[in-house]
């Protein structure tokens, strides 16, 4: 459930003054955020801060899946819905309400579509370190393998390549945020899935922009079609598939269209080995990798990381298979 029930009423409150047509509201229920009664329709509600290109899969992912369990219609409020995410959910029949009045529903006789109200400017609070670059970085060590919650700060500084002062901050702001509890004996994650989805969109903002090296595509087409039989860990895995090319590898149920590397190799020697050649339209994005992994037979990223991959592509093909892959290879997670 999401904690911050006003944006309920301030979404509600602003498309009341545009259509004309009363809703009721009741936000006691303990299985959902809301119930909204319009025109005697029931609907089930399900509230975000935001949804945008970052985080858009997860959020549809969780509509669906609670579309799938209820046989009432689902509402979906958040202050903020990029044009993109408004349009995926309208494409989808999913209902939607923002904090500015735009909205988006459509059951039985009742039919609301309100568009291009402004969005009100907000002041940016400051962000929490733990969330940010170095932050990210930590979370997903923590997040990858239950044994590394168990590092010590240095270890944690190394295996992340971050300074041990982050890493001290970091732990310490997971602690204030009820995300971490130390005992004399171990370190244990809270609210592990909440951790999980904030660190999905954080990864894509403050992560992923700063470690994109470059797009490019295969010299020859007919690699897009064999690409298995690269042999990527003829390198010692330093060259790893993220991705759909690592969730066809881990389900062996997905046909890659866009391929993920993770490489820290000079480019000349990455592009040498894989037949590349740049493109800013190709199909292959190279990042750089951002972990320290001496796994020599792995030529795939960690579960985490291609989970995150294919959830934030936001296509229904992939999350359904980054699902898969979280049901399998993340159970410490759930």
């Amino acid at each position: 459930m999401y904690r911050n029930q006003d944006f309920i009423y301030e979404a509600v409150t602003n498309l009341e003054k545009l259509i004309d047509i009363p809703i009721d509201i009741e936000t006691s229920k303990a299985n959902y955020d809301a119930i909204l009664n319009i025109k005697n329709v029931q609907f089930v509600v399900e509230v975000k801060s935001a949804m945008r290109a970052s985080n858009q899969g997860i959020i549809l992912s969780q509509l669906e899946d609670l579309r799938r369990i209820n046989k009432r219609p689902i509402l979906f409020i958040a202050d903020y819905i990029s044009k993109e995410g408004a349009s995926l959910l309208k494409e989808r029949d999913l209902n939607y309400i923002d904090t500015s009045g735009n909205a988006f529903i459509s059951k039985g006789d009742i039919i609301i579509y309100v568009e291009g109200q402004k969005r009100r400017v907000k002041h940016k609070t400051n962000q929490s370190r733990a969330f940010q670059e170095a932050g990210v970085k930590i979370i997903f060590h923590l997040l990858s393998e239950p044994r590394n919650l168990q590092d010590s700060y240095r270890e944690i500084a190394h295996k992340v390549s971050v300074s041990l002062g982050s890493v001290s901050n970091v732990m310490a702001e997971l602690e204030e945020l009820n995300y971490l509890i130390k005992t004399k004996e171990k370190r244990v994650l809270k609210n592990k899935e909440e951790l999980l989805e904030r660190w999905l969109v954080e990864f894509n903002t403050a992560l992923k922009p700063r470690i994109i090296r470059s797009r490019m595509k295969f010299i020859d087409a007919n690699m897009a079609q064999n690409w298995r039989h690269i042999l990527l860990n003829q390198t010692g895995s330093e060259i790893l598939w993220g991705g759909e090319p690592a969730g066809a590898i881990c389900t062996n149920n997905l046909k890659p269209e866009e391929f993920t590397i993770y490489s820290n190799l000079e480019m000349p020697e990455l592009a040498k080995t894989l037949h590349l050649v740049p493109d800013k339209k190709g199909n292959v994005e190279v990042r750089q990798k951002f972990w320290q992994n001496n796994n020599l037979n792995q030529n795939t990223v960690p579960a985490l990381l291609i989970y995150t991959d294919l959830m934030n592509s936001g296509y229904g093909r992939n999350v359904e298979i980054a699902n898969q892959i979280f049901e399998n290879e993340l159970q410490h997670i759930q």
